[in-house]
């Protein structure tokens, strides 16, 4: 489950080995760019990577299949969806 936020802060400070320092710096150097937007642009591609692969959904073709026919051939509500269904709040 994802954390939120402790501190309401734009600050975030980590501890980093010298060689890979050296490796960022050099990259940072080659890129003609300063170290903050050099990191930030690269852990927010990774970022929003690892978002979009956890809420994509993968399914074999049968289970896409059956998703579609489901979708245009729905089956009839039971009792408990029909009892969720008088209980949800009336829309005006």
């Amino acid at each position: 489950m994802p954390r939120t936020p402790v501190e309401d802060n734009s600050r975030m400070s980590l501890r980093i080995r010298p060689r890979d320092k050296v490796t960022l710096l050099r990259a940072v150097a080659l890129k003609h760019t300063d170290l903050t937007e050099f990191v930030l642009q690269h852990a927010l591609k990774a970022a929003k990577s690892v978002i979009a692969e956890a809420e994509q959904v993968e399914l074999s073709e049968r289970d896409s299949l059956r998703v579609l026919d489901l979708l245009e051939n729905p089956p009839a509500p039971n009792e408990r969806l029909l009892a969720a269904a008088k209980a949800l709040p009336r829309r005006k």
